[in-house]
């Protein structure tokens, strides 16, 4: 019995340093991964547990982090990019699986603005399916330099798809109207070419525009160009 004993116990001692060797492996990857790493409260919009490449690059120690809670996010987004934080958070309420975007944020302290791409997941939930918290991985978008022309080529294609699908909420007609005016039809063109009134054209286009939300005419045809249209 002493032998069995002893030998459960080496055993076990042996299964614990094997655990702690990898999670000590784990926690050695998840801080040289070339990507900010963070998990934060879907409600409350506060990070919970972030890894070292997130302090290292925000200038933020993981406990200023955790203490700020949401007003973490408000230091260091842009003003103008704030929305996006809203966004997403709808975005997981509306039970969707994935939310990706980019953004400008800024170092503790700095006043110069950097641009990150990241995307985010639900990470729990609570017992009636709600996402409670969400993981998020961010790249600092200066540190893909050496594929400048890949990433250019990337945004262009990933515009236009986005675009096209838009574009796919307009009605056969819309789409013709849509065509003539991205060319530099004015109304009074467009209702010839279609055989139909100015006024029919002047309300197709209000709608238009209000589909694939742009205020005026150089927004419709920078659209066009976009989607390769012209």
């Amino acid at each position: 019995m002493g032998t069995e004993n002893r030998d459960s116990h080496d055993a076990l001692i042996s299964e614990n340093a094997q655990l702690r060797s990898r999670l000590e492996h784990l926690e050695a990857i998840i801080d040289k991964v070339p990507a900010m790493l963070y998990t934060s409260n879907n409600s409350k919009k506060a990070i919970n547990w972030c890894n070292r490449l997130l302090t290292e690059t925000l200038g933020y120690s993981r406990e200023e982090i955790l203490t700020l809670g949401v007003e973490f996010f408000r230091q260091v987004t842009h003003p103008e990019d704030l929305n996006i934080l809203t966004v997403s958070q709808q975005s997981f309420r509306d039970k969707k699986g994935m939310f990706g975007g980019v953004m400008r944020v800024r170092r503790k302290g700095s006043h110069e603005w950097f641009w990150v791409v990241g995307l985010g997941v639900p990470f729990s939930f609570d017992q009636q399916g709600n996402v409670v918290d969400v993981i998020c991985a961010f790249m600092d978008f200066s540190n893909a330099i050496d594929t400048g022309n890949q990433i250019s080529e990337a945004l262009r294609v990933v515009l236009r798809r986005r675009n096209e699908d838009v574009l796919n909420k307009l009605t056969a007609r819309e789409k013709d109207i849509f065509t003539l005016a991205a060319r530099g039809h004015n109304n009074k063109e467009i209702a010839e070419k279609l055989n139909l009134s100015r006024y029919t054209i002047e309300t197709h286009r209000k709608n238009i525009r209000l589909k694939l939300k742009v205020r005026n005419t150089p927004e419709l045809v920078a659209l066009a160009k976009q989607i390769g249209l012209q």
